[in-house]
């Protein structure tokens, strides 16, 4: 059965250069040309991946992807014409899984398209991580310590999950820019240094116990 991606996207042109190489991978593609059309269509239908711009008519794409992760957790791409990296930072915070700034290229986009997928799937495989007293559920997106509920956000989520999967494994900076923020990530890395500040003073800061450790010149480890 054929992967489904929908295409938020108001520039005819565009939607119709990413169907091509979409359907020459195989997916089979759905468009909405503006933000409410973008959020029906995700309500009422299933999708593997949705491509959502962030500049639309009606509805802009962040309050899209907010209103999307009301009922959905399907991984959701944002095309952003702009490059400052508070506006990546919104996007990821209200759901968004990654941001590409256009232009791009197509084959990035794909890549990047088949990643999310292949690790949304193994994600849905596994219901739940627990090691000493931090719990993972997988199906309802929570996060705890003890009895703790901890609110992280999507990103942050991803950053978690990524951390944990390797535990004891140093990661590099650039390996987990690849594979939390997207295939051959390009940015100011940054943003890693806020998103583990910001997992540090949620899962680490309040609590003797210390999961999230820096190995200075190397990256970080899960430990």
């Amino acid at each position: 059965m054929k992967e489904k991606i929908l295409i938020i996207e108001d520039d005819p042109k565009i939607s119709r250069l990413i169907e091509i190489e979409l359907k020459f991978e195989g997916y089979e593609v759905s468009f909405a040309y503006d933000g409410k059309e973008g959020l029906n269509s995700a309500k009422y239908n299933s999708y593997d991946l949705i491509i959502l711009d962030l500049m639309l008519p009606k509805m802009n794409g962040i309050e899209v992807c907010k209103r999307i992760r009301e009922f959905s957790e399907v991984p959701i791409i944002m095309l952003t014409a702009k490059d400052e990296i508070s506006d990546k930072v919104v996007g990821l915070d209200y759901g968004a899984d990654d941001y590409m700034t256009k232009p791009f290229s197509n084959e990035e986009l794909i890549a990047r398209i088949k990643a999310l997928i292949r690790r949304t799937k193994k994600r849905n495989n596994q219901e739940e991580f627990v090691y000493e007293d931090l719990k993972i559920n997988y199906s309802t997106y929570e996060v705890f310590r003890g009895e703790t509920l901890i609110s992280l956000s999507k990103r942050e989520f991803e950053l978690l999950d990524y951390l944990v999967l390797n535990k004891g494994i140093v990661l590099s900076r650039d390996k987990i820019l690849e594979n939390v923020w997207g295939f051959e990530y390009i940015g100011n890395d940054n943003i890693l240094d806020l998103y583990i500040k910001y997992l540090r003073d949620k899962i680490d800061k309040p609590y003797e116990r210390k999961f999230i450790q820096t190995v200075r010149g190397l990256g970080f480890i899960f430990k």
